[in-house]
């Protein structure tokens, strides 16, 4: 199959996954018992024509079915509605999401980049020293709670001052220069990177070790070996391709994991993403915010899933989409 049609098919393939995420999404956040307008209602000055007001802006006076209605028509024509607030959702979102992509692409790249390298030197190390370290530090990586050590590295940003202790940028950022302000931001993102790598980084160089191990078991890598090829040739041009295949599938889903798994961590750090707008949107019940979050997040999936399959064809000519 071209990759081109390849690529229309599962766009296609898509457009169904979507919607029954949107209805049942849809469904269970209006079925829940926050009140959208708690906070209105719980302020004596807010008067009762108000709150009228809000609950018909909002659609919260029509059937839960004409809701869903009208959301789905106003998100297939572009319009992604209004937030509690007031403000359009899509404002509210453009402002968050390249935080969001610049963290989550950031936090990609370095587990990848480590993570592969220890998980072959543990390979090659098998039941020595460092196999046996890196055993014990995955098995912890992967234990901490990411919330717990984003509040232990935020305390210890306060009383080192090595590290800004949230946000993106510092107050003075605007007098910066270019290179300056390439540094600021590149400076706030080590904290809230080293936490959402520490558990990725554990888990793929635990699963490129025991990849790689089964790889370098099998019969054509011991021929490779027979044959008198170098080890670096048997390891990184036979072995490491085949072993690295089940990771490549992976990353579709680690994509878009990030989103949701960056909330509290944002939270911590009070980080701009769309980690933190769909945490505080969940809190509030603010439907418009929360569905277009949701669609956001499903259609990164598709897109990971998409990628990684196209990826998956390109390091490996076996593969047939």
């Amino acid at each position: 199959m071209p990759l081109s049609k390849f690529i229309f098919k599962r766009i296609i393939q898509a457009i169904p996954i979507l919607f029954i995420v949107s209805l049942i999404s849809f469904f269970l956040i209006r079925m829940s018992p926050v009140d959208p307008l708690a906070e209105l209602r719980l302020n004596p000055s807010i008067s009762k024509q108000t709150l009228e007001y809000e609950q018909k802006r909002l659609g919260l006076d029509k059937p839960i079915y004409v809701q869903y209605f009208l959301w789905a028509k106003s998100f297939i024509q572009g319009d992604l509605g209004t937030c509690s607030t007031g403000e359009r959702v899509i404002d509210k979102i453009k402002e968050r999401t390249l935080n969001t992509l610049l963290l989550s692409l950031n936090v990609i790249f370095w587990t990848w980049a480590i993570g592969i390298p220890i998980g072959i030197i543990a390979a090659l190390n098998y039941r020595k020293a460092f196999d046996r370290i890196l055993t014990i530090l995955s098995s912890i990586g992967m234990a901490i709670p990411s919330f717990f050590f984003a509040i232990l590295l935020l305390i210890f940003a306060q009383k080192t001052g090595l590290f800004p202790i949230g946000g993106l940028t510092s107050f003075d950022f605007q007098n910066m220069t270019i290179f300056e302000k390439i540094l600021d931001i590149m400076h706030h993102l080590i904290l809230p990177t080293i936490v959402l790598a520490t558990i990725s980084l554990a888990s793929l160089s635990r699963q490129m070790r025991a990849n790689l191990l089964d790889v370098l078991d099998s019969d054509y890598v011991k021929f490779a070996k027979t044959k008198g090829l170098s080890p670096f040739k048997v390891i990184f041009k036979h072995a490491l391709r085949n072993a690295i295949n089940p990771l490549i599938t992976l990353l579709g889903f680690e994509f878009a994991g990030l989103l949701s798994g960056a909330a509290l961590t944002e939270y911590v750090f009070q980080y701009p993403g769309l980690g933190r707008l769909i945490l505080e949107a969940v809190m509030k019940s603010d439907i418009n915010l929360v569905m277009a979050s949701l669609m956001i997040g499903s259609t990164m999936l598709v897109l990971g899933n998409l990628l990684s399959d196209i990826m998956l064809k390109i390091t490996d000519p076996r593969v047939r989409i």
